[in-house]
């Protein structure tokens, strides 16, 4: 694991496992083999740093299909509203970080 992901770990914790968690429930590429929970880390670390700059889920959804077009392939990554359900799920996450709601 890289040290930019693992210092967002330490200091965000709860943030960075739901995060996490709601990339491999929507499972948009198709990696999500049951057990591999932490298959969508690496995304995971490069979506929340830029979460700062987003003001909506349409901006969370911009962010994550960005991200996962620098991770795969466009073939793999498919269309930005394949990503939507996933951005608001985010962007609810990321509202309730900045309330102090993190375990909603």
């Amino acid at each position: 694991m890289n040290e930019t992901r693992q210092r967002l770990k330490r200091l965000h914790g709860q943030l960075f496992e739901q995060v996490t968690a709601a990339l491999f429930e929507a499972d948009p590429i198709g990696i999500n083999f049951g057990t591999n929970t932490d298959e969508y880390d690496a995304e995971a670390g490069t979506i929340i740093p830029r979460l700062h700059s987003c003001t909506s889920a349409q901006d969370v959804n911009h962010v994550v299909f960005e991200e996962f077009l620098s991770w795969f392939s466009a073939e793999s990554v498919g269309e930005m509203a394949t990503y939507k359900q996933v951005s608001e799920a985010i962007w609810h996450i990321w509202q309730n970080f900045n309330a102090g709601k993190v375990n909603e």
